[in-house]
């Protein structure tokens, strides 16, 4: 049996680098939504993504190209073209032909992450994404990192934190956490009583999921030790995700012991995302699925994803 999905690629703001990924005169080549892009930062600071071909003969601006100011030189005949995708210079030319344009997408940067605005219709932003206050306080460490590649839809990544039962059954926890969940417009809300192991422990705390569309989500557990962890899955094509977990540790008394609350938590929430994804690539989608009163909110979630569809 084929796998089949449903929906398009969701809409809505995604990750496509961390902000210390990229320095001021930088371009990078990027991958997602199955289309080939380039990232620079200009000299102004701001960062920028354009579509990676010159609509002049077709070159790929991300191999042999140069940020120039605050635009980026094609590398093929030296044509500049600015952060809205504007051709601003040729320089063998008098005049600038008026389709000598390149899509220019919607750019946010906030709490170290650089998140592109992606709709299949092109059009504008329709909601922010928030700062993340962690990012920000001295009383938080910086983001310890993950990431990994699915192959799977986001929608299929995001159900999981609202399935509770397969927590019992994959992850092996002693229970089935209690789950709750509730929608704000393009914020998706959850809360779940959580039983985490720690090495030879098992201990409990809360955890509190506040999902910005399918692109980024941030879970807070609080009891074992207060973490913050984002979440920003970047569909790379129709078949494939790019997974970023980026944890932030309220800090202990000691770094040394804050460092390895941080390792051992981010080991646990890897091995949990290692163990589902097996499940993720050979597993289809019902849009129909035969659920019973134990599955956890997971019909409200689909109800409010389909905004972004």
């Amino acid at each position: 049996m084929q796998r089949e999905f449903s929906f398009p690629l969701p809409n809505g703001w995604f990750q496509v680098a961390y902000s210390d990924e990229l320095a001021v005169g930088q371009l990078e080549r990027l991958s997602y939504f199955g289309t080939e892009l380039i990232l620079f930062r200009g000299q102004d600071g701001r960062a920028r993504v354009l579509d990676a071909y010159c609509p002049h003969l077709g070159a790929h601006i991300g191999y042999g190209g140069q940020v120039v100011g605050n635009a980026v030189r094609c590398p093929f005949h030296a044509w500049e073209y600015d952060g809205s995708g504007c051709c601003t210079r040729i320089p063998y030319a008098k005049r600038i032909p008026v389709n000598a344009r390149v899509r220019s997408w919607p750019v946010d940067e906030k709490s170290g992450l650089i998140l592109v605005y992606f709709h299949k219709d092109h059009a504008d932003p329709q909601f922010e994404i928030p700062e993340i206050p962690e990012y920000h306080s001295a009383e938080w460490t910086d983001y310890f990192r993950k990431e990994f590649t699915v192959r799977s839809r986001n929608q299929e990544l995001a159900e999981n934190a609202v399935d509770p039962a397969h927590f019992k059954y994959v992850h092996r926890t002693a229970e089935v956490p209690k789950a709750e969940a509730w929608t704000e417009d393009h914020v998706f809300r959850a809360k779940l009583d959580y039983p985490i192991v720690m090495g030879d422990d098992v201990q409990y705390g809360k955890v509190d999921i506040s999902a910005y569309g399918f692109g980024v989500g941030v879970s807070r557990f609080r009891g074992i030790v207060d973490t913050t962890v984002v979440i920003g899955g970047t569909p790379i094509d129709d078949d494939h995700v790019h997974q970023r977990m980026s944890f932030s540790i309220k800090k202990l008394d000691s770094e040394e012991a804050t460092q390895g609350v941080g390792r051992a938590f981010v080991e646990e929430i890897s091995r949990q995302f290692s163990e589902d994804m097996p499940i993720w690539e050979n597993k289809t989608f019902w849009s129909r699925p035969v659920l019973c009163d134990g599955d956890g909110p997971i019909a409200t979630l689909r109800k409010w994803g389909g905004q972004f569809h």
